[in-house]
């Protein structure tokens, strides 16, 4: 793997290895997704699987264009599923992806309890797992590849408490709390809240990552409290619908008018850094889309190889946590985005057009 540290020895009892082994040229595609080529001869090139969670926002739309690209890059052949944010499409995908041979799967389980099934029969069957973007409630990965989701919670409400002085209310448009992530972001908002800032009221809003719902609760929620001055949306798939609310009620306004509602976003996608540009919104979390698939493959990749972790420290400015036996995560860095690149509390922001942020370099 080119750009992790590979430490040699045993890593948690459960970090699968498996031998490459050779596969038609072919990519194929099942599930509704479209599959891409890595080129090349593949008579030594393992043949993975990659399964798209789901293609409702940009931000899981570019991780979907980041996967082939490197696929290419790492040498491997790829076969791809998408199971639309539904479970049991996901497993179905899974048996498709068993029955065409691969020797690894990188996935985005979005139910993260009900995988775990799935997850035992591909142990079973010595074939690793690599979860992106979410870790399992149970079952063995070789590796979990995410961003820390509790600092996200942390950032977000670092930034809101401070922008708000420690007063008010907020709106926290939670994703699904069946999701390891929607709880992490939630529990870590609300806690962070409650110790740094315990004059701000927070309502916190379930939506299950659904747009609609979203929009429609918080335009509730604003009706019963019009001094509202703060929304944390968990993710991107609620951004229109929240800009949309706001401006239907005369309060999408620059940041220098007294009505403005400050408004933090996380994905970091190119739509959320031009809109903090223009002041629309304040501030986001640039969650990594693209080296979430390059290490998704870069990993399954050294795991075709035999190659072992342990946690430390990275080449790749990350760190591999041990989460709980036999299961690590490499935790990339996500960074606050704010149109100053101030600090916010405790946390330091990069300014929106920072050239290291993947959303200003998507072509």
């Amino acid at each position: 793997m080119k750009t992790s540290t590979v430490l040699a020895g045993m890593a948690a009892a459960t970090a699968l290895a498996v031998a490459a082994c050779g596969s038609d040229n072919a990519s194929d595609s099942a599930g509704g997704a479209a599959g891409g080529s890595s080129g090349g001869s593949s008579a030594s090139k393992p043949t993975i699987g990659v399964d798209y969670p789901r293609a409702d926002t940009d931000f899981w739309n570019s991780y979907i264009s980041y996967v082939p690209k490197f696929a290419g890059d790492g040498g491997v052949t790829l076969k791809t599923t998408s199971s639309s944010n539904d479970v049991s499409k996901l497993i179905a995908n899974t048996q498709t992806l068993i029955s065409q041979g691969v020797k690894g799967i990188v996935m985005a389980p979005q139910d993260t309890a009900a995988i775990a099934p799935t997850l035992t029969q591909l142990e079973g069957k010595k074939i690793p797992v690599v979860t992106i973007d979410t870790r399992p409630d149970q079952g063995n990965v070789y590796m979990v590849v995410r961003a820390d989701n509790r600092a996200y919670g942390t950032k977000a409400c670092q930034f809101l408490g401070t922008s708000l002085n420690g007063k008010g209310k907020v709106a926290m448009l939670e994703g699904d709390l069946a999701s390891i992530n929607g709880r992490d972001r939630t529990e870590a908002f609300n806690e962070c809240m409650k110790s740094d800032f315990p004059g701000i009221k927070v309502f916190g809003i379930a939506t299950k990552w659904d747009g609609a719902v979203a929009a429609s609760k918080l335009q509730t929620t604003l009706t019963a409290n019009p001094d509202l001055k703060g929304v944390y949306m968990q993710a991107s798939f609620a951004l229109a619908g929240t800009k949309q609310v706001l401006k239907q009620k005369g309060l999408l306004v620059p940041p220098d008018d007294p009505k403005h509602v400050f408004i933090v976003s996380n994905d970091g996608i190119p739509e959320e850094l031009k809109d903090i540009e223009a002041g629309t919104i304040d501030a986001t979390v640039s969650q990594p889309a693209d080296l979430y698939a390059k290490y998704g493959i870069d990993y399954v990749a050294a795991a075709a190889e035999g190659k072992t972790f342990k946690p430390g420290p990275t080449d790749h400015d990350s760190n591999i946590i041990q989460v709980r036996p036999g299961l690590l995560e490499d935790q990339l860095a996500a960074p606050l985005v704010t149109r100053d690149g101030g600090a916010y509390g405790s946390e330091q922001s990069v300014k929106f057009d920072d050239k290291s942020l993947w959303g200003n370099n998507l072509k």
